[in-house]
């Protein structure tokens, strides 16, 4: 699949706004120890990557019912789905200047009716974007940071119905901000997760 930058411009992959808030000084201060023990920016991006997969709990995966979904309120709070982890990562990459993207795909939903939209990062690195999924491992799910081939959390079933979406967003979907800010918890996110982007 090709990827679409939504923007031309690189520069918007690299932005400060309301959600990947990489301004904020928890994200700054969490950037720079990761950065400490890098010893490139590949490197960083792996261990950023990592500390967002491995230390920050999918809260659907740990029960916690809070919603967060500014990148610096996910640092502080240490929870999110898939949506607020993704602007976590996006918000570390580019503390240290590396362009990254949001994208989505679309799954059936796992309460069992319809589709919902996952969310995860494209980080550009040697003139190409590498999609990445921090949501975090789990018994069937082995993600893995890579720029020689994608090890994504899940794999889209087309027969299924479900799918990819191409498009590299600069700042996160509305559909998806929409549903973030207007839930009082996660359960009630859950049951309001975008069905699609069109």
């Amino acid at each position: 699949m090709e990827l679409i930058q939504e923007n031309p411009d690189l520069s918007a992959y690299l932005a400060a706004d309301e959600v990947i808030d990489h301004d904020r000084p928890l994200v700054r201060e969490t950037a720079a120890r990761l950065a400490k023990d890098a010893v490139d920016s590949y490197d960083y991006a792996r261990l950023a990557f990592e500390f967002v997969r491995d230390t920050i709990p999918h809260s659907q995966d740990s029960g916690d019912p809070r919603v967060t979904w500014r990148a610096s309120d996910v640092l502080e709070q240490g929870t999110g789905i898939c949506y607020a982890k993704a602007h976590a990562l996006a918000a570390l990459l580019r503390a240290e200047d590396i362009p990254t993207a949001l994208c989505y795909q679309r799954f059936a939903h796992d309460a069992g009716a319809g589709y919902c939209v996952h969310g995860l990062v494209a980080v550009r690195f040697h003139g190409a974007w590498h999609r990445q999924d921090p949501r975090g491992n789990k018994p069937g799910v082995d993600a893995r940071f890579s720029l020689d081939g994608e090890r994504l959390a899940f794999l889209p079933d087309a027969g299924a119905g479900e799918l990819d979406y191409p498009v590299l967003y600069a700042a996160p979907h509305p559909a998806v901000l929409a549903a973030l800010k207007a839930a009082p918890d996660r359960p009630h996110l859950w049951a309001t997760l975008p069905a699609g982007l069109d």
